[in-house]
């Protein structure tokens, strides 16, 4: 079978790629090991914080619409807390701004993605599928699956995770890093409201974060050392939440645990270029930032909106100048945030007393600026933006 560009990964970035190009005449395959299950009534303990630029790009190509309005939630405010009473607030009014962006659930979003996946005309769905083998041509590229198939395509897109084996089978090199930590979530129900602000306190022994869910609901993110999120993991209920309400200075008052609590690892992984050959990386095949911004989905919404910019009316999608014009595109914002997340975790991650009182009057000194709020909160809720609106902003 020979197509246009096949896409290995079918998570929010490869997703919403394939969505993206549903109105050009790209022949599209998506191969995926299996397709994500249905999202039950329970909430999903992965809730993202999608940027005002992710948000239109997925109104753009319907995948929004899909989900229903009752489990999303604008974000109007965020205060950020230092660890010596440092403090600094955003504000969409005073920045501006309709909201500083959006909270969802994952598996809501990735299954109304791919409800429209299943019914797009141009694209062919291969799930389950697992590639096996890539070998390249000059104007080509085959992939040999499982189950004796093989496929061709002009652009082969990996975004199949930080373990991306198209990465590795492309021979892409990339550097990556664990942080020693684990990031555990849960979800609360709260006794006060959370009035659509989302909170992060910089602590000693981690960072902690509240996104705001619909109603009194709240999302959390406390990452932390291995050792203290183990203990955290092992606490009762009735413990887990005297602990988060506490650490969190019960700025929501009591909390009631809505599924029990659970972790993930943290890890740093930049790819040394994001395009080699007729083979791109978007998503976590390319990079994984740490969470304390919120903003690794939104950079691989970002990858996808760009790349499908270039590709809607490319004669050859592999075509080597085409996929440098999109290296060149996600520089910026790839360098920034990892930039920020690594230096704010290195920052806050040292005990040292001169540079505590450094990083706190930073924070101070930051929340007097209004001018400089401002700058920073339109560049945070443009993260996600595809190349064409780079270019006419």
């Amino acid at each position: 079978m020979d197509f246009d560009v096949v896409i290995v990964g079918g998570g929010l970035a490869g997703a919403s790629l394939a969505a993206a190009l549903a109105a050009s005449r790209t022949r599209v395959a998506l191969i995926e090991r299996r397709a994500p299950p249905p999202p039950g009534a329970q909430w999903d303990a992965r809730v993202y914080t999608l940027t005002p630029a992710s948000v239109a790009f997925l109104e753009r190509i319907n995948a929004w619409q899909g989900v229903p309005p009752e489990r999303m939630t604008p974000i109007y405010d965020m205060q950020v807390f230092g660890d010596e009473g440092s403090r600094l607030d955003f504000s969409a009014y005073e920045s501006g701004l309709p909201d500083l962006g959006a909270t969802v659930e994952s598996g809501r979003l990735n299954h109304a993605l791919w409800r429209g996946l299943e019914r797009q005309k141009n694209l062919s769905l291969i799930c389950p599928g697992v590639p096996l083998e890539i070998r390249s041509g000059e104007s080509w590229v085959e992939l040999q699956l499982d189950l004796a198939r093989s496929i061709r395509a002009k652009l082969v897109v990996g975004a199949d995770g930080a373990e991306s084996w198209v990465r590795s089978a492309a021979g892409i090199d990339a550097r990556s890093e664990s942080y020693d930590q684990l990031g555990v979530v849960a979800n609360f129900a709260c006794v006060r409201s959370h009035r659509n602000v989302a909170f992060q306190w910089f602590r000693r022994d981690g960072i902690l974060a509240f996104l705001p869910l619909p109603e009194r609901r709240v999302s959390m993110v406390w990452s932390t050392s291995q050792p203290n999120a183990r203990e955290l993991l092992a606490l009762s209920a009735a413990a887990f939440c005297a602990r988060v309400a506490e650490a969190s200075r019960g700025v929501l008052g009591g909390l009631e645990l809505l599924a029990p609590q659970a972790a993930f690892p943290l890890s740093r992984l930049v790819s040394r270029g994001i395009a080699q050959g007729r083979v791109a990386l978007i998503g976590d095949s390319a990079h994984v930032v740490h969470p304390l911004a919120g903003q690794g989905i939104n950079l691989g919404l970002g990858d996808a909106h760009a790349l499908a910019d270039l590709l809607v009316e490319a004669e050859d999608p592999g075509e080597r100048m085409l996929l440098r014009r999109f290296e060149r595109s996600r520089a910026e914002d790839i360098l920034a945030l990892d930039w920020v997340t690594h230096g704010l975790l290195r920052l806050f991650g040292t005990d040292n007393g001169v540079v505590r009182r450094i990083r706190n009057l930073g924070l101070n000194l930051t929340n007097a600026n209004p001018v400089i709020k401002t700058l920073l909160a339109r560049r945070a809720v443009a993260v996600g933006r595809g190349l064409h609106q780079r270019e006419t902003s």
